[in-house]
């Protein structure tokens, strides 16, 4: 539909029809200090041509970068048909499915992303996807004390080697629902939980363990003694994944006896571009018993009355919740487009590109170790093998001043994480996907140690 403005005489019957003089009185609730009229930055008009050659200047100040940053957000190599598909208008413009009878596309991809999920980490049902991982994360929390009746603490332990971000986040959402985050130390030594502080919460009431696989350094925990620790708690399980990982390693759902209760994770390394922080999305799935205290949409398929296949939002008419208090979540929306191209990036590659993916990913995070092993004026931390992401300690520059040199050299290096573990000192969490090259580590090395 195109956009058509109002003429100042419509304007003026509408104000005088609500008896208002203008229409900053329909805004007086917001303080005058707030209100501010002019874009300092902004030029007053330019034409189409002006505007293009404007944005195309701006968009050169960011340059096409080397990327050596992870902590979530992964530089894959996406298949040019995955959003030559994806930008179709069947998808790009559709909107939510409420009606069934005039969006079957639509539906059968979401039920054949939530097919994907539930295969991947070895779970029985997924919903369509939530805004992020980090949101995602305390929505599996939220649903985890729903499901857990038996606990009334609403105590969650949550490692403290899982990325920081997400922490802050959960917290944000959950603190005013009288949920406990209990965070647990990690080994200096190795990265990995440590077990000790974990084992030393048994046969108090705990509503939830987060179980991170890989964890935010990039290292494998021990899965399969944490879950079923957890379970002897009688807690739920919350794996944190990374979805590209789950090519190679075990599946959620087979953690320990019972394997874990809830998986959930950012989605974005599954064919979605960094677009300089989003949009993404966080998956959710889970086995069948907690199904009902998922929130979001679940899409399921069903037979019409002559017998053909057809799709449809199941188990709630839609994700959005009238009431408050009593809803199962408040989130008001997924991330269709985005999961339409997981969808179509996962179908594309198959489960053999997938471990070849994930596989080149540890092979070239491997070699760049080994390479810094030997570089001055840095060591590696923790010695555990790992998918992505590893952690080196700077003898004596600062992180900070180091990445901002790399910078300037047309290379993100890695994420500075020495404000949120300063007992690690100046550490950076750098990252390596399938996308490098043996130039590119070599390229990298060589900055470094000129920097350094």
């Amino acid at each position: 539909m195109p956009f058509i403005p109002h003429t100042e005489d419509e304007i003026k019957d509408m104000l005088d029809t609500i008896g208002v003089d203008n229409i900053n009185q329909l805004f007086d609730e917001i303080p005058a200090e707030l209100i501010h009229n002019k874009l300092d930055e902004i030029p007053e008009r330019m034409s189409e041509m002006e505007v293009t050659r404007h944005i195309n200047k701006l968009a050169k100040q960011d340059g096409t970068p080397m990327c050596f940053a992870g902590a979530g957000a992964y530089e894959h190599h996406i298949p040019a048909a995955v959003w030559q598909l994806t930008t179709r208008g069947e998808y790009y413009t559709a909107y939510t499915p409420y009606q069934p009878e005039a969006a079957q596309g639509t539906l059968q991809v979401i039920y054949e992303y939530q097919s994907m999920m539930a295969h991947l980490t070895g779970m029985d049902v997924s919903n369509a996807s939530l805004y992020d991982g980090s949101s995602g994360l305390a929505e599996a929390i939220l649903m985890a004390v729903r499901a857990n009746r038996k606990s009334k603490s609403k105590n969650i332990l949550i490692p403290k080697n899982i990325n920081p971000v997400y922490i802050q986040v959960v917290n944000n959402i959950v603190k005013n629902q009288e949920i406990n985050i209990i965070e647990v130390d990690f080994d200096p030594v190795t990265g990995l939980v440590d077990h000790n502080h974990l084992y030393s919460f048994a046969d108090s009431d705990i509503t939830a363990v987060v179980v991170p696989q890989p964890n935010y350094f990039g290292l494998y925990e021990d899965v399969h003694a944490m879950t079923n620790w957890a379970h002897d708690q009688n807690a739920v399980v919350i794996g944190l994944v990374n979805p590209m990982s789950l090519a190679l390693l075990s599946a959620p759902g087979n953690w320990g006896e019972k394997g874990a209760d809830i998986c959930c994770g950012e989605g974005q390394s599954m064919g979605v571009p960094l677009s300089s922080g989003g949009p993404y999305y966080g998956f959710l799935t889970c086995k069948q018993p907690y199904v009902r205290n998922m929130p979001g949409r679940i899409v399921g398929m069903t037979t019409d009355v002559d017998g053909k296949a057809g799709f449809v939002l199941t188990y709630q008419a839609r994700e959005q919740h009238i009431r408050r208090a009593k809803a199962t979540s408040n989130i008001c929306t997924n991330q269709g487009l985005m999961v339409t191209a997981s969808t179509i990036y996962m179908s594309l590659l198959g489960s053999t590109g997938l471990r070849n993916v994930a596989a080149n990913c540890i092979q070239n995070t491997d070699k760049l170790k080994h390479k810094l092993a030997k570089t001055d004026g840095l060591k590696l931390l923790f010695e555990g093998a790992g998918f992505h992401e590893f952690v080196v300690q700077l003898d004596s520059a600062q992180a900070a001043d180091v990445i901002e040199k790399m910078a300037a050299r047309d290379i993100v290096a890695g994420v500075d994480i020495s404000a949120h573990y300063p007992a690690l000192g100046q550490a950076i969490l750098l990252c390596v996907t399938e996308t490098k090259t043996d130039e590119d580590l070599d390229h990298f090395v060589a900055n470094l140690q000129a920097c350094l």
